[in-house]
């Protein structure tokens, strides 16, 4: 299954790349990167048999493990392609939010963009990780 992150901003040289970069280089899944423009730009059509994460601060708030279930879950139905959005600063509006299959949370608090980019870079990493039984992920 891909993992294709559509996220507004560019990200240039920034800790923040490098972070994104060091994550993306270590998933052993397909993985894809769009940049868009904080406002307009074309946004990369649906797949029409795969599934679209919005990351909302008032989404669902999954362990790693139970993130790591949603992907299996998707990937073992037949889901070629696991589409990730990320918004500016302004986050998303309500008809992205409304067609999202998942609102995902890493918490309640607001994330700067960058900075939750590089989180679900590393959270896809420890996530099919744990699918891979490799040991970076400890639990407890």
């Amino acid at each position: 299954m891909l993992l294709h992150i559509v996220a507004r901003g560019r990200i240039g040289r920034s800790p923040e790349a490098e972070l994104v970069d060091r994550y993306a280089k270590r998933i052993a899944w397909p993985i894809k990167l769009t940049e868009l423009p904080d406002q307009g730009g074309r946004m990369p059509p649906r797949a029409t048999d795969g599934v679209t994460v919005v990351l909302d601060e008032r989404g669902e708030q999954l362990t790693s493990v139970d993130f790591a279930r949603k992907l299996e879950k998707w990937r073992d139905t037949g889901k070629r392609e696991c589409r990730f959005l990320l918004g500016a600063a302004d986050g998303h509006d309500d008809a992205e939010r409304a067609s999202a299959d998942l609102l995902l949370a890493f918490g309640r608090a607001t994330w700067p963009h960058l900075l939750a980019r590089a989180m679900l870079m590393e959270q896809l990493f420890r996530a099919t990780s744990i699918l891979a039984n490799h040991p970076y992920h400890r639990e407890g």
